[in-house]
């Protein structure tokens, strides 16, 4: 089962979204999959979760928004299974089998979550709104350390989950470990960042394509030379 299925389990995850959205006792109910437009009717994608509060007329009073995300995986499920028909003995290494899957954290990061907190949570930042994603624990813990602020003052946060062995019931449960509680604008400034590689390095790659150049020597990834009078 996909641990983004699991993060579903008895959707603890809405009820501890709805306790940091809303304050006091509010009527709120939430609804999946809605569509986010920008001013020029451009989509911004589907928000996973809208969380509503709303009057005793059924009309919305305030909403915020949850994302859930989980993590690629990089190799198969393919390769190892078909490894373990050919060889099912009890000394089969499962994880040396050929492409054994593992977690792709930065593909997950970068192909996913940084461009839904730009495109979405930007929108949703302009309209004052809190926002909440749900992240594996192990997920989270390969991003950048963000600046915590309390709950009181935070309009983002992010709530860690993990599948905890349950050794009465011999099974596996959704457990929420931490909340990252933050505001939108320093968490995109420090998960959208990428760490500076050396600046010498990049200079000396630099100055390798320049001497090609005035060289004459042939470089198909240069430019020609523009002269600007």
């Amino acid at each position: 089962m996909k641990f983004k299925q699991t993060l579903r389990e008895d959707w603890i995850i809405i009820s501890d979204a709805a306790n940091f959205i809303f304050d006091g006792k509010t009527t709120w109910t939430h609804v999946g999959e809605v569509r986010l437009k920008d001013k020029h009717d451009k989509s911004a994608g589907n928000i996973d979760y809208v969380l509503v509060s709303y009057d005793d007329k059924g009309r919305v009073l305030d909403f915020g928004s949850l994302e859930v995300q989980a993590v690629y995986i990089s190799g198969n499920l393919t390769g190892p299974f078909t490894a373990y028909l050919e060889d099912n003995k009890v000394s089969f290494n499962w994880p040396k089998a050929f492409k054994y899957p593992k977690p792709d954290y930065l593909s997950s990061s970068r192909k996913r979550l940084i461009p839904q907190i730009i495109a979405k949570g930007s929108i949703l930042n302009q309209w004052n709104k809190k926002q909440a994603v749900a992240l594996q624990t192990a997920f989270y813990n390969t991003l950048p350390s963000l600046p915590e602020c309390d709950k009181s003052e935070a309009d983002f946060a992010f709530f860690l989950y993990a599948l905890i062995p349950d050794t009465r019931t011999k099974t596996l449960s959704l457990k929420l470990q931490r909340v990252v509680y933050t505001k939108f604008v320093n968490a995109l400034e420090q998960i959208a960042k990428f760490d500076a590689g050396s600046l010498s390095q990049f200079t000396e790659l630099l100055q390798k394509k320049l001497d090609t150049k005035l060289s004459g020597s042939s470089d198909i990834n240069n430019l020609e030379n523009i002269v600007v009078e």
